[in-house]
């Protein structure tokens, strides 16, 4: 392909993901509510929807991070105290998904025999719902993945949940910090058969990756026969 060719390709590329992104700006631009705060695998609401749950450790931005797709500060409870998420919170993306805020799990300020219950909680879900379409799990850019992480992803390959990692806080790292991080924590992803091969980069405070990834989500809903 010459250099006209290459500049076509390239201008029907950036057309493309342009359109993607106002695609999911559009989703993540309309109604989102509250639907439930889950503390029993026996009450989940029904699975109507496609799901996108969002997770990992306790402090890696995940209520934040939802807040920043959403546009809304509060709709996520974001606190500085970690582990605070006890429940798994549904969220009503104007009748296309449904968003999964689960507990963040590493590190809680709580009894082991609480602890014990989310985590539980957090695999009977994760194996158990048809429903749910991806998983986005959130790392924080600062530390790449831990072994809670590394142990998640491989929960996720035995169950077939198909995941995406996502890096986030990325606006903490500069320069070769934050690419040693990238690349370390793309070649982790890389050796699980259930992860999306696209690691999304973000910062809620800078907005940096936020379209990127609505755009993601933005396309499963389009393709998902449930909605």
């Amino acid at each position: 392909m010459g250099e006209t060719g290459d500049a076509s390709a390239a201008m029907e590329n950036d057309a493309e993901a342009r359109a993607a992104m106002e695609h999911g700006r559009r989703l993540f631009a309309g109604r989102c509510d509250f639907v439930a705060g889950i503390a029993s695998i026996d009450a989940l609401p029904p699975s109507a929807l496609p799901e996108i749950a969002f997770a990992g450790r306790s402090n890696v931005g995940k209520s934040t991070l939802i807040n920043a797709l959403t546009g809304r500060r509060s709709l996520a409870r974001t606190s500085r105290t970690p582990g605070r998420t006890r429940q798994l919170n549904f969220f009503d993306l104007g009748g296309r998904l449904m968003l999964v805020d689960l507990p963040g799990y590493g590190y809680a300020r709580a009894s082991k025999t609480e602890i014990g219950q989310w985590n539980r909680l957090l695999r009977a879900y994760l194996r158990g719902r048809a429903a749910l379409q991806r998983l986005c799990l959130l790392i924080d850019a600062r530390h790449g993945p831990h072994d809670s992480d590394r142990a998640l992803m491989t929960m996720l390959d035995e169950s077939g949940v198909s995941f995406q990692g996502v890096l986030t806080k990325v606006d903490k790292v500069g320069g070769d910090a934050l690419r040693t991080s990238e690349e370390g924590t793309s070649s982790i992803l890389q050796g699980h058969v259930a992860a999306h091969p696209r690691l999304i980069v973000t910062s809620a405070r800078t907005q940096a990756g936020i379209a990127e990834l609505r755009a993601e989500i933005a396309a499963l809903a389009s393709a998902n026969p449930l909605v």
